[in-house]
């Protein structure tokens, strides 16, 4: 299930990157002085890498790391 949810909020973020809504016009103003555009790929900016943090963190392979930290001495390898 988790893997699921995964997939899909990456096919989400996807499909957002797509902003042809904002194409046409600078305004409104976020904040006073910023492009709504602008303003919607930095908020876009921040969800993808809040999104690949969270794949790092719930799909890394884990058993990669524990074969270089902790690795068969040449005896067991050899029997």
């Amino acid at each position: 299930m988790k893997r699921i949810l995964l997939v899909i909020a990456v096919v989400a973020l996807y499909a957002l990157h797509q902003d042809i809504w904002f194409w046409r016009t600078a305004h409104p103003l976020v904040f006073g002085f910023m492009p709504i555009g602008l303003f919607y790929q930095g908020c876009f900016s921040v969800a993808a890498s809040l999104l690949m943090w969270l794949l790092v963190k719930q799909t890394w392979p884990a058993h990669l790391e524990e074969e270089v930290e902790h690795p068969k001495s040449e005896e067991d390898s050899r029997r």
